[in-house]
């Protein structure tokens, strides 16, 4: 049975992903505009061809860094959260055993690389000439630092506030690569330059989590010691999560990959444009689940499912809000944003229709990877991250030689469905209930019903679904969207709940409770607090503080 406790607590803990929520949610704000910023310079300055050459680099990167990583950087998000940390506590124990598997390992896969690279090259970047050997050999001799600026990021968003880790992860790294990248190109540097340009935050991320991770882990030579146990204990957690990061982190690169090998760079290129519209979508989504997931570790490692259960459908509820109108405006006017790229990529609009939809599932269900993850199932997750690569590579197979990017978008889409029911299906298991609520439908169906509505006005207005998906049928729906929002802002009731949600995120006044669904209260415990409780409420000071 799950752990009870003060209904108070729930608030407290529903009032804490609030706030942490928020900050991830900006800082995902800024990253998905200067990523999508980048998009555009990789797009501009190097055209289709050249951009699906560099796309496909930064994906052998990905995945190579995911594959690396050997699940290390999710497990120390699960197990951190866990130990005592600072001074003599036993956190920074963790740090060798998390670094040396994985630096070892990325070290050989970039010795592999970089002297197979002349022999891979043709095969994956023959549109590159000589240049594609080099730009191979240089992407894998960046696997190892890569790996490690990961595994630390994780280090760090596991022992500090949010914002430490959403100035690296959220500002830095996405701020500096569409600079250094249009600086390159404008320089009239080649592919190798564009990817080195990329590349080069890594080195201040690295140096910027270091000095943020050493002193909450209370590292010293003595704290550096790991047991066995530990070893054991994190390893047994790590490595079914290794392959499934993999899977994760490189689920749209493997897609630009097989696009390049099978139709070649110009096709590449463009589903490289369309996925970043796609994973711009997901931002919201991302942000939320970088700020609770240390908080799930812990309230489900305490066994408080029901205090998960509520946090989870709470962020759900808001990944819909945000997420939703904008892959459903991606879907009805792909040729419109599709055309800020260049005309060669209007090729992409049917392939990101496709994607926009499947997306509506991913984001629905919610963070039900992290949920699931941070139980402790990753063989479960697992298990539903290859159902989903598989049947993403079966369909990509069959599909990508006749359709091109469009066979790419069906295989992707297929297995971003497969994955994410095959994972909620497995996190109301372990929870003992469904990991959706009325509160999470009731959005869904009201946001699908206005957006839906505004674009179908949009189309309408403006030539029909054959010329009415293009800027002025955008247009048309997002005016629409705002005057009804503004509408909207008249009603007491809607600006109740609003200030109602400003005081959660401020730390004012009382909670928003949980779901009207999320379940019974957690009892009348003799006491609301535990050492995880109290370490959260330490945090909350800390990020009060100026």
């Amino acid at each position: 049975m799950s752990t009870a406790a003060p209904a108070g607590t729930r608030r407290t803990e529903l009032r804490h992903s609030a706030r942490s929520g928020a900050i991830g949610l900006a800082g995902a704000a800024v990253s998905g505009l200067f990523g999508f910023l980048l998009a555009v310079v990789i797009t501009r300055g190097y055209g289709a061809t050249g951009a699906g050459g560099l796309f496909a680099a930064i994906g052998v990167l990905t995945v190579a860094t995911a594959i690396c990583c050997l699940g290390a950087d999710t497990a120390l998000i699960w197990a951190l959260p866990r130990r005592r940390l600072g001074p003599g506590g036993d956190g920074a124990r963790l740090l060798p055993v998390a670094l040396l598997p994985p630096l070892t390992v990325a070290v050989l896969v970039a010795l592999a690389g970089m002297v197979t690279a002349r022999l891979v090259a043709p095969h994956l970047l023959a549109e590159a000439g000589r240049d594609g050997a080099r730009l191979l050999a240089v992407t894998f001799a960046a696997v190892p630092m890569t790996v490690a600026m990961t595994v630390l990021l994780s280090a760090v968003r596991a022992s500090r506030p949010i914002g430490a880790y959403v100035g690296i992860q959220f500002l830095l790294l996405p701020i500096g690569r569409p600079v250094l990248v249009a600086l390159a190109a404008v320089l009239g540097g080649g592919l190798v330059a564009g990817l080195l340009a990329w590349w080069a935050p890594v080195l201040a991320a690295v140096f910027g989590c270091v000095l943020l991770a050493w002193r909450p882990l209370g590292v010293g030579a003595a704290a550096l010691r790991a047991s066995a146990d530990d070893w054991r204990t994190f390893w047994g957690f790590a490595l079914p999560r290794a392959l499934s990061a993999a899977i994760d982190s490189g689920s749209m690169w493997i897609g630009v990959l097989l696009t390049a090998a099978l139709a070649g760079q110009r096709d590449a290129g463009i589903f490289g444009g369309v996925g970043r519209y796609v994973l711009a979508g997901q931002l919201a989504m991302q942000g939320l689940r970088v700020a609770v997931a240390p908080q799930l570790a812990r309230l489900l490692g305490a066994d408080r499912r029901d205090d998960a259960l509520a946090v989870h459908r709470q962020t759900t509820v808001w990944v819909v809000l945000l997420s939703w109108p904008v892959y459903l405006l991606l879907a009805a006017f792909a040729p419109a944003f599709l055309a800020l790229f260049g005309r060669e990529f209007s090729d992409g609009a049917a392939a990101l229709a496709v994607l926009a939809a499947a997306m509506l599932v991913n984001v629905g269900l919610g963070n039900v990877q992290t949920l699931l993850l941070m139980s402790g199932r990753s063989g479960r997750h697992l298990l539903a991250a290859t159902l989903g690569l598989a049947t993403t590579l079966l369909l990509g197979l069959l599909l990508i030689p006749p359709l091109g990017v469009l066979g790419t978008a069906l295989g992707w889409a297929a297995g971003i469905v497969v994955e994410n029911v095959v994972a909620a299906t497995a996190a109301s298991a372990v929870l003992g209930r469904s990991v959706l609520g009325r509160s999470v439908l009731a959005t869904a169906g009201g946001t699908l019903a206005v957006v839906g509505a505004a674009a179908a006005a949009g189309m309408a207005l403006t030539g029909g679904l054959s010329g009415g998906r293009g800027p002025a049928g955008l247009a048309v729906a997002l005016g629409l969207l705002a005057v009804g929002a503004a509408a909207a802002l008249t009603r007491p009731a809607v600006r109740s709940r609003l200030t109602t949600a400003v005081r959660t995120l401020r730390g004012a006044g009382p909670g928003t409770g949980a779901d009207a669904d999320a379940g019974t209260d957690l009892g009348t415990g003799t006491d609301g607090t535990d050492a995880g409780s109290r370490r959260y409420e330490d945090d909350e000071d800390k990020e009060r503080r100026p």
